[in-house]
């Protein structure tokens, strides 16, 4: 993905997530300060993590890009807070703790041969069926899964067997992702 953010529009993006939780748990509406950018015009998918003390505290986002990046950042700070269902809400005593991650994430690129993947470099969705999951590039190192590991984990989470991915009624997708944090 040819994909540049600069790092003054990464240090904003982190912002407007931690903007859009506090906003959101005092009660408010987040209304956006008038940076602009060419970029937050653009559509991408998009993924905010939420992380306390190295520990997931909320994941959610977009596989593909149906709205331009900066409301997907406010939609999905917002999601990734209050709504992912493996977790309480966000408190206000947890705001200090929180380390926000952004994934911008490029195209999904259906694959021929599991020989495509690159650990590190590649994400992946699979669906066969009604049956889809995703997992970001960054999980397969942060976990130091091989190719095979990181297969069969993506058929977990999309409630599939281990092993579905040998499937051939199993459509797999790569995709890469630039991450950023703070």
């Amino acid at each position: 993905m040819k994909l540049e953010i600069s790092d003054n529009e990464k240090q904003f993006l982190i912002q407007v997530v931690r903007d859009v939780i506090r906003v959101s748990i005092e009660g408010g509406e987040y209304s956006p300060s008038p940076f602009q950018s060419e970029l937050f015009n653009r559509k991408y998918g998009l993924f905010v993590s939420l992380h306390k003390h190295g520990e997931l505290r909320g994941c959610i986002g977009y596989v593909e890009g149906i709205k331009p990046l900066l409301q997907a950042v406010i939609d999905m700070a917002e999601a990734a807070a209050f709504r992912d269902p493996r977790f309480e809400p966000v408190t206000s005593d947890e705001l200090e703790d929180l380390e926000i991650e952004i994934s911008v994430l490029s195209p999904l690129q259906e694959i021929k041969s599991v020989d495509e993947i690159v650990i590190g470099e590649h994400g992946l969705v699979i669906e066969r069926g009604f049956a889809k999951g995703l997992l970001l590039p960054q999980v397969a190192t942060e976990y130091n899964w091989d190719r095979e590991t990181f297969l069969e984990h993506i058929c977990v989470k999309a409630g599939l067997p281990k092993d579905a991915w040998q499937d051939p009624k199993s459509k797999i997708y790569t995709f890469s992702a630039v991450v950023f944090s703070a």
